[in-house]
């Protein structure tokens, strides 16, 4: 099969909240963002950073995305699919496809995660990537990596998956490393600054918390971002 530019995500619906996702234009480098509906109560969701710039990037990040959709449907389908299991041998399975894709060894940072819709629980492997974001009880706590980016070894351990839960009122974000290293005369906007716009923005949905990051990261900046890929993800749970 020819590869191509990735396909265009379509954000699910989910009866307890919200998701949402944005780029700040257009895309320049590696980044993607995908989900993937799994009936009945779950949603795959992912935030990808191939290295390299688009033309580099590309074949790889179609692939990705190719295998992310029908490997993690797969796992995941049925009501006792186990969802930490499904989630390494996803990781195992992206492991391989980049390093094919590639010919070799390309790093990609990725979060990786499975909302249960009905329990509020969110797995997720945390591949290298900057750590996400949860605002619980009031609290923001970051979910760190916890295994190497794909691409870097052909045999590796795979990781163990960890757990949040959402409680009505909390959110995840993830945000880009466009976001984090953005600058304005030598200072960068950070994760420190993400976190505590998480922290305000109570009471709103997933897309508006990732389309008003993306507003004060601009106004951070005194300029629009386009000095790489700008992406954040975001999950709202309301009830």
């Amino acid at each position: 099969m020819p590869w191509r530019d990735p396909l265009q995500a379509t954000i699910p619906e989910i009866r307890s909240g919200s998701l949402g996702a944005v780029y700040y234009g257009q895309r320049r480098s590696g980044d993607f963002y995908d989900f993937v509906s799994v009936p009945p109560q779950r949603v795959l969701f992912g935030l990808f950073d191939v290295a390299g710039d688009l033309e580099q990037a590309r074949k790889i990040t179609a692939n990705l995305q190719r295998k992310f959709r029908s490997v993690g449907a797969k796992l995941l389908e049925g009501e006792e699919a186990n969802e930490p299991n499904s989630l390494l041998k996803l990781w195992i399975e992206m492991n391989r496809t980049i390093l094919k894709s590639a010919g070799g060894v390309h790093a990609c940072s990725a979060f990786l995660a499975c909302y249960d819709d009905i329990g509020g629980t969110v797995w997720y492997v945390n591949a290298g990537h900057i750590a996400g974001l949860v605002r619980h009880k009031r609290q923001i706590r970051q979910l760190e990596a916890t295994a190497l980016p794909f691409g870097l070894f052909a045999h590796t351990v795979p990781p163990d998956a960890s757990m949040v839960t959402l409680n009505p009122g909390d959110a995840l974000l993830l945000v880009s490393k466009g976001i984090v290293e953005a600058g304005f005369h030598g200072e960068e906007y950070g994760l420190r600054r993400a976190a505590e716009y998480l922290d305000r923005s109570r009471s709103v949905g997933a897309h508006e918390v990732c389309v008003g990051l993306l507003d004060q990261l601009r106004q951070f900046m005194h300029a629009p971002p386009t000095h790489d890929d700008v992406t954040a993800l975001a999950l709202v749970r309301s009830i």
